[in-house]
């Protein structure tokens, strides 16, 4: 269902004047980096965010970024509006920021110092080792045996893959703008797009793509422009957000500046998996998840379709409860545009489901 504003205000009006005022709480969040040893022996980046102000009341929650920006860019900018960490922290949660292998500060493959030629890097089974290390880090940090756990794009899909393995590890699971598999057909991704095989149309091009993409600053703006209906992007998005967007993104890589124009690296990998999920086939299943979860899906979203969400609420037939909404008129990038643009909308709901 699409749920405008006035239609969940009474549900969470309080927790909403909280997540509007987390920005300001910022100053009070402390931030601690670590590095976390995967079971076959990869480094993997953590961030730790905690308000140390406030008694945390909510489960430890971990962030996991998609295909190709890595966690700090995508949820902690140095800058007002541009952490959804850091509210997710000042509303009471112990927050974690992750970057899997191949991307930002984590272990890259050795295949990632080479050309790009190769097979796709950093593939979904990989990733869920990843998430379940750190899972287990968490666990052992703050004495929690259940975690939380928020993926966007292809995070949500990497975490909904880990949460239907390891159901028990669980405490809620928040699912923002991902695939799913629940339908062939799409616009940019699957059969008929520019990631098809020339010779075999139903197959991902994993010669044409390669082992990693690089990825420049402007890059980063092209869907997200699209997205945006209006000619004034400053009205839609914050130009300081825009600008740490692209700076953090660039920095995540050591290497960026070596090359012309500069440009970061993000493994393949998820692309392949996400052509095959927007070729109508699953790579999980959610019928064993347990833990609640929440199905947050943008209006203008290019990158998941209605589909998606229909198809993975009725598989999640023993989830303890399921939510689903839709954030009317709202991007791909919701949780870095404007707060009236549905990133207020969407921490509310967040915020609201986490307690």
């Amino acid at each position: 269902m699409i749920v405008s504003p006035p239609a969940v205000l009474g549900r969470i009006l309080l927790l909403l004047a909280a997540a509007l005022a987390a920005s300001a709480a910022d100053a009070r969040i402390v931030r601690e980096d670590h590095h976390v040893t995967g079971s076959d022996g990869v480094r993997l980046f953590v961030r730790e965010l905690i308000d140390d102000d406030i008694r945390q009341s909510g489960p430890p929650l971990l962030l996991l970024h998609g295909a190709r920006v890595p966690g700090i860019a995508s949820f902690d900018l140095p800058v007002p509006g541009g952490s959804l960490a850091a509210d997710l922290a000042a509303a009471g949660h112990r927050v974690f920021v992750m970057d899997a292998r191949g991307y930002g500060r984590s272990t890259r493959p050795p295949a990632m110092q080479a050309p790009p030629a190769g097979p796709p890097l950093v593939q979904s089974h990989e990733v869920v080792r990843d998430i379940a290390a750190v899972v287990d880090w968490i666990g052992e940090r703050t004495g929690g045996r259940r975690i939380a756990l928020l993926g966007w794009a292809t995070g949500g899909h990497w975490c909904g893959m880990y949460a239907s393995l390891h159901p028990e590890r669980v405490s809620h699971l928040v699912i923002l703008n991902s695939l799913y598999g629940g339908h062939r057909g799409h616009p940019r991704l699957g059969p008929g797009s520019s990631l098809a095989s020339p010779a075999a149309p139903d197959r991902f091009d994993a010669e044409g793509v390669g082992a990693y993409r690089l990825n420049s600053a402007a890059s980063l703006l092209r869907s997200w422009d699209e997205s945006v209906p209006v000619e004034d992007k400053s009205a839609w998005r914050d130009p300081a957000i825009v600008a740490a967007y692209q700076a953090e993104a660039l920095r995540s890589d050591t290497d960026s500046g070596s090359r012309t124009p500069p440009s970061f690296r993000a493994p393949s990998g998820a692309l392949e998996d996400s052509f095959y999920l927007a070729s109508g086939r699953q790579l999980w299943d959610a019928a064993s998840i347990t833990a609640p979860v929440l199905i947050l899906r943008s209006e203008r979203d290019f990158w998941s379709r209605p589909e998606d969400v229909t198809t993975l609420q009725a598989h999640l037939v023993r989830a303890a409860s399921v939510r689903a909404v839709t954030i009317p008129d709202a991007t791909h990038f919701v949780h870095l545009d404007r707060p009236e643009r549905g990133r207020q909308l969407l921490v509310a709901e967040i915020i609201a489901f986490l307690h």
